[in-house]
């Protein structure tokens, strides 16, 4: 009798490839738009309602210690999700659900770990980062807040990208569009009502992601499908936990790299005052929403890579890439210019502080027009790290953005110490990394090697077949 995986058709592997890119790359860009969303209201409550120092608080100082953990994790997370994705499409079921329960016991660990991390050390990172003392108080309750439930954001982000690595973009969008919900509601309730402050909304925060990490959970362990959680079989399974490490911690150590550059530059950034502080806050936020596209067009091609590398459809894995970075730089094109002419009514949602709006417009106007420096980064280590191929994206990205940029902060801004110097570092760094990237993508030795690692016909048969 043939398995239910195989009665079905996976529109990934077979399908047209720029329906299915869409089909599955608007859920997940409508799921990241509501992150942001759900971020995003944090910002604007307690800008409007408390004040710019509780912004400041609330982004600038905490969020870059929370993505440098958090983004970690979900690097370290996308090794299961390539394994996944490799599996199915190579309809290996048995190896599916073992790595499903592998990856989530891997996730209760980190979460365990993670809790003691943030706590032990978020005051000592704080004042490392110079945090102003009118809102280090601010800081330290967010974060104390936000680690103690932080377990709910891993536990959301590994189960959605199973979801995403079986072609299931639909129920994670769902599931962040109920966290979102709950979040503005509790915002509101908890700080504009009961006067919480930035306490209501580091509450209001670990229950919304609690939330989450429930559905998630529940919609894994009601599947029938390979995919299916079940507690009672909850294990590291030692050959599969290796390959999700192998392929996972150069992306996780690349996260980290990301993040402690970007400390580097919230430290600049910092040393120029509160309002500074606040207006990159608020850029921050609006900046997410091309982040928040790149993310959703490189889990795109990841998970493309993934399905058909399992599949040894290696010409359709070329394709899906020229696919994919067409529809991604046409789309950062078109948000540029939305972003450039309409930034100053955005900041308004934010603040009504000048000040603090003409800072934020600067530092806009800076970047946005740079930002197709930066697509092909996302795209080709997404693609490349599809076929298992970790280490060398990880290189390159550490390199080429990472330490340039630390290197740029360093030396440059001394020398021009203001903030278009600090800002400036950005553009500079994706330009350098995007062109090795593609360098590296068009000499194809990454596809032929871990062909051979895996043990699957040649190349040149495939694609003469395809």
């Amino acid at each position: 009798m043939l398995s239910r995986l195989r009665q079905e058709k996976n529109g990934i592997t077979e399908g047209i490839i720029w329906k299915q890119l869409l089909i599955f790359f608007f859920p997940i860009l409508f799921g990241t738009f509501f992150q942001q969303l759900y971020n995003t209201v944090d910002a604007v409550v307690v800008g409007r309602f408390v004040g710019k120092e509780a912004l400041a608080a609330v982004g600038g100082a905490t969020g870059t210690l929370i993505n440098l953990l958090v983004g970690f994790f979900t690097g370290l997370s996308s090794g299961a999700t390539v394994i996944i994705s490799q599996f199915y499409g190579g309809q290996k079921e048995e190896e599916v659900s073992r790595t499903v329960h592998s990856a989530i016991a891997l996730c209760l660990a980190a979460g365990v770990i993670f809790t003691l991390v943030g706590h032990l050390c978020s005051g000592w990172a704080l004042r490392a980062m110079d945090t102003p003392e009118n809102i280090m108080s601010g800081a330290m309750t967010y974060l104390r807040v936000y680690f103690s439930g932080i377990i709910f954001p891993l536990i959301y982000n590994m189960g959605s990208g199973i979801l995403r690595a079986v072609g299931d973009s639909r129920r994670p969008l769902y599931f962040l569009i109920v966290c979102c919900m709950v979040n503005l509601l509790l915002d509101l309730l908890f700080v504009v009502v009961f006067r919480w402050g930035v306490l209501g909304v580091a509450v209001a925060t670990l229950i919304s992601q609690a939330v989450s990490a429930g559905l998630v959970v529940l919609a894994l362990m009601k599947t029938e499908r390979s995919y299916h959680f079940d507690p009672r079989l909850l294990r590291f399974h030692r050959d599969l936990l290796q390959k999700v490490i192998r392929i996972g911690l150069p992306a996780g150590l690349q996260s980290v790299m990301y993040g402690i550059s970007n400390v580097v530059i919230q430290s600049g950034v910092n040393a120029f005052g509160t309002d500074i502080m606040a207006a990159w806050t608020a850029y921050g936020k609006i900046d997410g929403f091309f982040w928040m596209i790149m993310s959703a067009f490189g889990v795109a091609a990841t998970t493309f890579v993934g399905q058909n590398f399992g599949a040894q459809s290696y010409a359709r894995i070329r394709k899906s890439v020229r696919v994919s970075a067409g529809m991604a730089m046409g789309t950062t094109i078109l948000l540029s210019i939305l972003l450039y002419f309409f930034g100053p009514y955005i900041y308004l949602l934010f603040t009504s502080d000048q000040v603090v709006i003409e800072q934020g417009m600067l530092i806009l106007r800076t970047l946005v027009p740079t930002y197709f420096t930066y697509v092909m980064i996302e795209i080709l280590a997404g693609a490349v790290r599809g076929t298992g191929d970790a280490l060398i994206p990880m290189i390159i990205t550490c390199l080429g953005v990472c330490v340039l940029r630390v290197a740029w902060i360093t030396f440059a801004v001394p020398v021009w110490p203001e903030i278009r110097t600090v800002i400036l570092s950005y553009p500079i760094t994706w330009s350098v990394t995007s062109v090795i990237f593609v360098i590296y993508y068009l000499q194809g030795g990454w596809l032929r090697r871990q062909i051979v690692k895996a043990g699957y016909a040649p190349e040149k048969r495939q694609a003469q077949k395809a």
